[in-house]
């Protein structure tokens, strides 16, 4: 399960979560790297409608929208979580601890085996992260026993 902050304008429009962008991102790390289908994955934010002028979610925000993630949770009941930006790690956490800090190791959420890595508008942002993001990945696979597709397939 990926887990991200919020929706952006595309994904308000939808009404489903990373459709715009990031979510064509996303998509290429789940297929492409990953070599899985989006339909094998469940994909949800924390907050269910965007904050205005695409701010980060305010606490009470947070506080508001946290027992309908709780619930997608406990139904999907995931073997991993894998946490996209700073917002959704720091808030699933419970912790203040930078991204840096928090990325490249395994964390438990819930009772659940836990990585967190960068967000992909942050790495359409910043494509140098994409490293670090695809490093993180890997560690995802590896605990769930994928290999990445062939390079032809990429």
């Amino acid at each position: 399960m990926f887990i991200g902050e919020a929706p952006g304008a595309d994904e308000d429009r939808a009404g489903e979560p990373f459709v715009g962008r990031a979510g064509q991102l996303l998509n290429d790390m789940i297929t492409k790297g990953m070599g899985l289908q989006r339909s094998e994955v469940y994909i949800a934010n924390i907050l269910k409608s965007r904050p205005p002028n695409n701010r980060d979610p305010e606490r009470d925000e947070i506080v508001h929208c946290l027992p309908y993630l709780e619930q997608q949770i406990a139904i999907v009941q995931p073997e991993f979580l894998c946490l996209l930006g700073r917002i959704a790690a720091q808030t699933l956490l419970e912790t203040a601890l930078s991204m840096s800090r928090l990325r490249g190791k395994w964390h438990r959420c819930r009772g659940i085996l836990t990585l967190v890595t960068y967000h992909p508008s942050y790495l359409l942002r910043t494509p140098a992260a994409k490293k670090d993001a695809w490093a993180d990945l890997q560690m995802l696979m590896k605990q769930m026993g994928l290999t990445p597709p062939s390079r032809a397939k990429r």
